[in-house]
């Protein structure tokens, strides 16, 4: 297999949670410790930043690798979902893993794992933990992708864990309160290890006291930290939400015993993108018109986005907007603006809202526009009808991001 049918083997022999939702959860981590058992526990041969949280764990575990590349470490980075191609998943100092790589690790040994049935994330979680190590990373920051107590990823033994806040996502897995979600994320903290709590509520503060007691974890709540007068940087992520995730990155940082220089810290906040290759964090795409897209897919997410929107200076506001189907979309489109412009669409994924449907609950509101069955056809509208002082906002879905990135240089091009 060459390397596209090696993706499209590892897309459609195992359980994806992207694609089909609910059906690819696995609970349990039997299939992880075999796994991590075949490939001789790789995890245990660099030290790990464990980083879970509803919102702004990405932003927050690019930005913690590039300040550890700035200290000089090799670092290996492993995130999900990916926006345009699967390698972005999981990278050393911000360098996708080698096609040829992925290629064989899959013809290698999927005569241990096809008997497994493992899901999606189970098989990619062992293959980053096995090629950080054979890669010689010293330090990989490693992001949870769903929950914590019972992600695969928790297998580590961390020198940090980070919690970077809680809100209501994914509840058909964590629960239908705060306290229960937060209870699924503060199943990352580990014994006499250090966590980082970014943002808290009472609800959610008791919980993580109550957890880091019992494992005798030191606990710091980012709320309370105190930011260093003499630093002086800026921070390249423009998001307004990113004064949160800012705040839990200087703290988190403060208790990693590899970071050493205010100057590092400066220096991998004012070029995360350009270490790590970060994308979809309020990215600029366009000048004239202005055209931005961004990740946020929740209600948490968007109780910032939605402020940030409304507060661009332009003559008019364009909306290319789109959601998949665990998400509370009625909750998030009560947060949109009514003197916009919509231009309803769905990503190529089995679990988006169809266009037609999200448009028909932009009408209850009152939010006119028109619905497009491609992301690429609702962009080339959004464009067409624009003055150059407009402002196009492209989101709702990762995986609207995700499929106007993948064709954006053949539309510009």
């Amino acid at each position: 297999m060459n390397y596209q049918e090696t993706v499209n083997y590892l897309f459609n022999s195992t359980p994806v949670f992207e694609h089909v939702g609910a059906s690819a959860y696995k609970e349990g981590l039997a299939n992880t410790l075999a796994l991590d058992e075949h490939f001789c526990h790789p995890h245990r041969h660099y030290q790990t930043i464990h980083v879970a949280g509803t919102n702004g764990k990405g932003s927050c575990s690019h930005t913690l690798a590039a300040i550890l590349q700035a200290e000089g470490y090799r670092v290996g980075l492993f995130t999900s979902p990916h926006l345009v191609d699967f390698r972005e998943r999981i990278r050393i100092n911000g360098e996708c893993i080698p096609e040829q790589y992925v290629v064989d690790f899959v013809q290698q040994e999927r005569h241990f794992f096809e008997p497994l049935h493992p899901s999606f994330f189970e098989l990619t979680t062992a293959m980053a933990f096995k090629y950080f190590r054979d890669m010689g990373v010293e330090v990989a920051v490693i992001e949870v992708g769903l929950g914590g107590r019972l992600d695969c990823t928790n297998i580590i033994s961390p020198t940090l864990s980070v919690i970077t806040n809680i809100s209501f996502d994914h509840t058909q897995f964590l629960g239908n309160t705060l306290a229960q979600i937060a209870r699924e994320k503060a199943g990352i903290i580990k014994p006499h290890t250090p966590v980082v709590v970014g943002e808290s509520t009472i609800e959610t503060r008791t919980v993580f006291e109550a957890v880091a007691q019992e494992k005798n974890a030191p606990l710091f709540f980012a709320e309370e930290f105190a930011i260093p007068e003499d630093m002086d940087f800026d921070f390249e992520l423009k998001g307004s939400y990113q004064q949160k995730n800012r705040r839990t990155i200087l703290c988190a940082a403060s208790h990693i015993p590899l970071i050493h220089s205010h100057e590092s810290i400066c220096y991998g906040m004012a070029h995360v993108v350009e270490l790590t290759s970060l994308m979809g964090r309020w990215q600029k795409l366009h000048e004239h018109p202005t055209v931005v897209c961004d990740t946020g897919h929740n209600v948490g997410g968007w109780e910032y986005l939605s402020r940030q929107i409304k507060a661009q200076p332009c003559r008019h506001l364009h909306i290319i907007f789109g959601m998949v189907d665990d998400k509370d979309i009625d909750a998030v489109m009560d947060m949109l603006p009514a003197d916009a412009t919509y231009y309803f669409t769905q990503a190529q994924s089995k679990r988006a809202i169809p266009a037609e449907r999200v448009a028909a609950k932009g009408r209850e509101r009152h939010l006119m526009g028109t619905s497009y069955p491609h992301v690429r056809d609702a962009y080339e509208a959004a464009l067409h009808h624009s003055h150059a002082d407009d402002f196009i906002f492209v989101g709702g879905s990762s995986y609207v991001v995700a499929d106007l990135l993948s064709t954006y240089d053949k539309m510009t091009g």
